[in-house]
């Protein structure tokens, strides 16, 4: 992969598992979560159809997918949190996210998935503020990732959150949207 389609898919640098995770650094992933809902309605404010069905880097997902899968993904993870808190080292499910990006309800209005992303986060946002430093202890199982506690989990999503919004934002200042 070139140095500009690297750029394109990973435009905050790919996701650092082995990261020391410190009570600081595990606030600012909370408030990471809490702001996303707001980040990703500033990063597509004003989009109209044709931008919104732009793709991000060549073979790209649309702007428009990119929303639907963030409330996609934040769903599934926001199950798996609840689940790593009420079992124990469960095994979660993976799913085919690529193969969900193309199914037809990623062709609606991004408003659905803007309000998903609100609500569940506000949920989700809350849950982690709750949350003890035991808590970010328990583990989880992904059986093609392997195993990971809640505050990997924490700091993936955060990564994960900030990685999709600039995809937006970046496509944004290319094009002078």
């Amino acid at each position: 992969m070139s140095i500009m389609m690297e750029d394109l898919s990973y435009p905050i640098g790919k996701f650092d598992k082995n990261l020391e995770i410190t009570a600081a650094l595990k606030q600012e992933y909370i408030n990471e979560i809490a702001n996303l809902p707001k980040k990703v309605k500033a990063a597509v404010e004003n989009l109209n159809d044709e931008q919104l069905d732009t793709p991000y880097r060549p073979e790209g997902w649309t702007v428009r997918q990119t929303v639907h899968h963030i409330a996609d993904s934040h769903l599934n993870s926001f199950v798996r949190f609840k689940l790593a808190l009420t079992e124990d080292m469960p095994t979660i499910r993976p799913y085919f996210e690529d193969r969900w990006a193309e199914l037809e309800d990623s062709d609606l209005p991004i408003e659905h998935s803007l309000k998903i992303i609100e609500g569940l986060h506000a949920r989700w946002a809350y849950l982690l503020n709750e949350m003890t430093d035991e808590d970010f202890q328990k583990k989880l199982n992904h059986p093609e990732s392997g195993e990971w506690t809640l505050n990997k989990m924490l700091g993936l999503y955060a990564w994960h959150s900030r990685h999709h919004t600039a995809h937006i934002t970046k496509l944004r200042e290319r094009n002078n949207w």
